[in-house]
């Protein structure tokens, strides 16, 4: 791949174009919106000028119901060699191109399983699908060509490729992405009209829950726009585990002593299939997930003070394998939470005791 053209400017495509451009690809910036495009362009991401000739891959960046379309368009206007798009719905947008007519042995659906909560150029990094997985759905009409620069394009952003089935793929990305941003927003939205003396309490597990609520409300609107009825399928198997509880914790109110034991034993029930659950998230580089032990330390809000830390746990030989931080309410001061290997956590523990740290049990 010598040179690409990137149509949408946003978050995945000018990181993608920072990642291609970082690597010697010749790239070439579109948006509808010419501000955009010169932003990223600004942004060492390529030029926001017309190729002067066909180039090797069009990556379409634009929102799921915009991708059929902006494909059909390109390749009227025979742009690229090979077309892929990086929308999070796989499924319609390839219908939607067999209805519009589309050569799609020149296209392949990809979807790059990475993202922030913040959204334009300006946010884009070229290191954001580092390790990441990174969906291809070839169909049989696919050309060997263009599947082949799909995974050069994802070898360059240096992410890992996995190939699904389109409709395989939007059921998935309803489990684990879509039906979690809602869910994480219909619980920070609890906290909209909650007392100020209940928000003060928030700690790290709102704070975990509630993280990719911060998303940009118009992105999701046309991500789920494109998804509804395997997200849809999703909330009605949760909607009938919250009746569920809802019934165990009303029952817990009761003065019936049997019923008290059946509530508890369903509260039990939806905690023992939630950690089972939890348990089956891949752990570190994609192996079985591991159990660690946490070191909790007592750090100030200073400069340097987390690298201090992180050195003096170099120095003890004990690799961290996760980090979280949970700030004071009021004070500046927070705890680090170091995971490691439980073997490593009493070593790690009297290694910083002895360096000063404040070891928090």
């Amino acid at each position: 791949m010598r040179t690409a053209v990137v149509i949408g400017t946003g978050l995945i495509g000018t990181s993608a174009a920072l990642a291609l451009a970082g690597r010697g690809v010749t790239v070439y910036l579109r948006d509808h919106d010419p501000s955009a495009a010169h932003t990223a362009a600004a942004l060492g991401a390529g030029t926001d000028q017309a190729p002067p000739e066909q180039v090797d891959l069009a990556v379409v960046a634009v929102p799921p119901a915009h991708i059929a379309a902006t494909v059909a368009d390109a390749q009227r206007a025979g742009t690229a060699r090979s077309y892929l798009d990086v929308g999070s719905v796989k499924g319609g947008p390839r219908r939607d191109l067999q209805d519009l007519g589309c050569d799609l042995s020149t296209y392949i659906g990809t979807h790059p399983m990475a993202g922030r909560e913040r959204s334009g150029p300006l946010a884009a990094t070229a290191d954001l699908f580092e390790g990441r997985p990174w969906v291809l759905t070839p169909t049989p009409e696919t050309g060997t060509d263009t599947l082949n620069l799909a995974l050069e394009l994802v070898s360059l952003c240096r992410a890992v490729p996995v190939v699904m089935d389109a409709d395989a793929h939007d059921r998935a990305v309803a489990l684990v992405s879509h039906t979690p941003q809602l869910l994480a927003s219909l619980a920070a939205a609890r906290l909209r009209e909650a007392e100020e003396s209940a928000v003060r309490l928030c700690g790290q597990g709102i704070r975990d829950v509630t993280r990719i609520a911060a998303s940009e409300p118009g992105m999701w609107v046309d991500i789920l726009s494109a998804n509804p009825g395997p997200v849809a399928d999703v909330l009605s198997a949760v909607a009938a585990d919250l009746d569920e509880t809802v019934v165990a914790l009303r029952a817990l109110q009761s003065a019936d002593e049997d019923k008290r034991t059946g509530g508890a034993a369903g509260i039990e029930a939806v905690l023992s299939r939630g950690r089972a659950g939890q348990a089956r998230i891949p752990g570190k580089h994609g192996a079985a997930p591991a159990a660690y032990e946490t070191v909790a330390v007592l750090i100030g809000d200073h400069p340097g003070e987390l690298g201090r830390l992180f050195a003096d746990a170099g120095r003890a030989g004990v690799n961290v394998e996760d980090v979280a931080i949970e700030h004071a309410t009021g004070q500046q001061a927070g705890l680090v939470q170091l995971s490691v290997a439980p073997a490593s956590a009493p070593v790690l523990s009297a290694a910083l005791r002895e360096r000063g740290w404040s070891i928090r049990q």
